[in-house]
């Protein structure tokens, strides 16, 4: 081992000191780690479970050494256990990391919330507080958010900042609006638009004067005017930035509902 500092280095030899999961090889290691925390949790009668948010990002050969290593536990019958979310096109991740994740694992899809479930999700905390929202006011959060639970949490927030009384009314949504598609441009859409190329951003200009999609890949490569061999990379760049996703094969649409709406504001279609 060598440490310097400045012109003077220092060096000295040290054994390696044997231990557990510490060969180098990702593949055995994970799996020797696991299996030792999952024979520690039955020996306590209890379960481990791995919570792991957009899974879509691991890198292949870790997603495949984290899939080998639950192969291995589920054939031990280890107590231990994987709840991984991630983009759609993570199911697709998953089966080329390994071929046999299909078996190992569920893929249930959660999309949009239902008319009810979005009402509940803005209305309850509020009535927990002794704050109602009026019919009209509820119903505009509701379209304005397509359902999609994070805007439903924002347009709440905004809501609760900006009306003065109960019930929330319409005109005070109105004004909430406006703050939480601020909020939203500065952090949620500006974080994925400011990390794309200027072509990927065309790409993206071109669904969005399409409309909210899904759209066919010749019909975006057309609005570009090029074949759709040509941008090809480009749409296969932005599904692996988690931007856009393809629900069946040869579509396409933006993960996150207003994207499109966004870009309309900060890349202005020109009229032709």
């Amino acid at each position: 081992m060598q440490l310097t500092f400045g012109e003077l280095t220092l060096s000295w030899d040290v054994e390696k000191e044997p231990g557990l999961a510490d060969t180098g090889d990702l593949d055995s290691d994970l799996s020797v780690l696991l299996q030792a925390v999952g024979e520690a949790a039955r020996s306590q009668n209890t379960t481990v479970a791995l919570f792991i948010d957009e899974l879509q990002y691991v890198q292949e050969r870790e997603l495949g050494a984290l899939i080998a290593a639950l192969h291995r536990m589920a054939q031990f019958q280890l107590p231990i256990t994987l709840i991984g979310a991630g983009l759609p096109q993570l199911v697709a991740r998953v089966g080329s990391a390994k071929t046999y994740a299909e078996r190992l694992f569920t893929f249930p899809e959660i999309g949009p919330l239902s008319d009810a479930a979005a009402a509940i999700a803005v209305q309850a905390p509020a009535e927990r507080l002794g704050v109602l929202y009026e019919r009209d006011a509820l119903r505009e959060i509701i379209q304005r958010t397509q359902f999609y639970p994070y805007f439903l949490q924002e347009w709440g927030k905004c809501c609760w900042d900006c009306a003065e009384r109960s019930p929330i009314t319409l005109a005070e949504v109105e004004t909430a609006s406006a703050e939480a598609v601020a909020e939203l441009d500065a952090s949620f859409f500006r974080v994925r638009f400011d990390r794309l190329s200027p072509s990927e951003k065309q790409y993206l200009q071109a669904m969005a004067k399409l409309g909210g999609g899904p759209h066919r890949s010749g019909q975006i490569a057309q609005a570009l005017g090029k074949s759709v061999r040509a941008v090809a990379p480009t749409r296969a760049k932005l599904i692996k930035k988690g931007v856009v996703y393809s629900p069946s094969h040869g579509d396409t649409v933006f993960t996150a509902p207003l994207f499109d709406e966004y870009l309309r504001r900060v890349m202005p279609i020109p009229t032709p």
